[in-house]
């Protein structure tokens, strides 16, 4: 929380403040917000790797130094839209199934306050997902389903993983009851997970990463799959590992910047893209790379958000 200073103390040279972009001011206020940063620094289940938990104080670090113009949209979209960082969000430590319960318990009431104010979840192990995802479908109006559009490496489908159903391996098995999933970037998936893609085609669509080297249809194909309302799940090693080496399980043969952005930025100018979260960033000490990747990623989706909201 900002510590309320004295007047005279006011324009001493102090450093930026440790928001997302170091916004400050009405710039950063939840009256004036149009977007919403909340950390959620839970690690639990992660198979391989640790130090998820660091990923979004790092991701919040890096922002603050990375530039608040953005030449693609010729706009500074964080102070445009207004941009608000909570507190980061403590999860019980008494066991995932108990931590995600918490987590949606906790997406239900800040959604309830939020209004048209648009979240994004900085995690984190991936395991986190399930919970803001089921928040937003619950929301939806009759008759509107909602998609998950997921940029993994990994398919996230098993049913269960290390004998728990909240894993982070089987975070995309908790939702596809209640939504569509649309996954992009899929490199690394069990025999089990396969079939289950191919049982329930038409409501999941896998586009796996050597799909989408040689040409752009892919981005097509991912937005015909997507319908009207859209929550956005992103999972940081869907990069290639020469772009992310930051992440638990890194795979290789991943995707690259700018494709990447053509989809986001398509998705959210043809899609009502209603919530997203950003996961598994795994903090290397010395070497901030990855940590600003992230932190420009999601400055790209403040900036197409604001781009969609301008246009209505």
């Amino acid at each position: 929380m900002s510590v309320e200073l004295p007047e005279s103390l006011k324009d001493l040279s102090w450093e930026l403040p440790r928001n997302f972009l170091g916004l400050e001011g009405d710039d950063a206020s939840w009256q004036n917000a149009g977007v919403v940063i909340l950390p959620i620094p839970y690690e639990s289940t992660v198979s391989y790797q640790g130090g998820t938990k660091l990923g979004p104080d790092a991701i919040i670090q890096a922002s603050r130094f990375i530039e608040l113009y953005d030449q693609e949209l010729d706009t500074e979209p964080g102070p445009a839209i207004g941009v608000c960082t909570l507190p980061a969000l403590h999860l019980t430590s008494a066991g995932p199934e108990a931590a995600v319960h918490e987590l949606r318990e906790a997406y239900d009431a800040i959604l309830a306050e939020a209004g048209d104010r648009f979240v994004i979840g900085l995690g984190g192990e991936h395991s986190i997902s399930s919970a803001p995802i089921l928040a937003y479908a619950a929301r939806q109006a009759e008759g509107r389903k909602l998609s998950v559009l997921q940029f993994d490496a990994h398919g996230d489908l098993r049913m269960e993983y290390e004998g728990s159903p909240y894993s982070h391996a089987a975070v995309m098995a908790r939702i596809i009851d209640t939504c569509d999933l649309v996954q992009v970037g899929i490199r690394a998936i069990t025999s089990e997970e396969r079939a289950l893609i191919r049982e329930r085609e038409g409501t999941i669509t896998t586009i796996f990463a050597d799909e989408m080297w040689d040409n752009e249809a892919w981005i097509d194909r991912a937005l015909a799959a997507l319908g009207d309302d859209v929550f956005i799940t992103f999972d940081v090693d869907y990069f290639d590992p020469s772009l992310m080496p930051a992440t638990g399980t890194p795979e290789p043969g991943g995707m690259t910047w700018y494709p990447t952005m053509k989809l986001l930025r398509r998705v959210f100018e043809t899609k009502n893209v209603v919530g997203a979260d950003v996961v598994e960033l795994a903090p290397i000490g010395g070497n901030a790379a990855p940590d600003f990747v992230v932190a420009k990623l999601v400055h790209k989706m403040v900036a197409y958000r604001g781009l969609a909201a301008s246009r209505g």
